[in-house]
């Protein structure tokens, strides 16, 4: 199950990594100044917004993953780095980058 989980956890990464580029692209397209017209302001500062979150939330689960995939490398993908279980397969395939068994997480 290892390999299968590696692949799609660097599928995953490499998706993050492109959403990542678009979203900076994106951010730096909107780094000008805001539009003359002063009723689309606020709908520019809320874009703006919910791009730095989208952002936000790319990077801190390709970090997920980055962990994940070390683990895997280090032999230590399928157990659980709090208590040393086995982490369920029904929850490794629900979330690739889990690192915690469905105990130690408390789902």
């Amino acid at each position: 199950m290892s390999d299968d989980r590696k692949v799609e956890l660097e599928r995953l990464r490499d998706e993050l990594k492109e959403r990542l580029e678009r979203y900076r692209a994106h951010r730096q397209h909107l780094g000008g100044p805001v539009d003359r017209d002063m009723e689309d302001q606020p709908l520019e500062t809320r874009d703006d917004e919910v791009v730095a979150s989208l952002e936000a939330e790319a990077e801190d689960e390709l970090a997920q993953v980055r962990h994940a995939l070390a683990r895997i490398r280090e032999g230590r993908g399928e157990i659980c780095e709090r208590c040393g279980e086995v982490i369920d397969a029904g929850r490794l395939a629900a979330v690739s980058h889990a690192t915690l068994c469905r105990e130690c997480r408390g789902d």
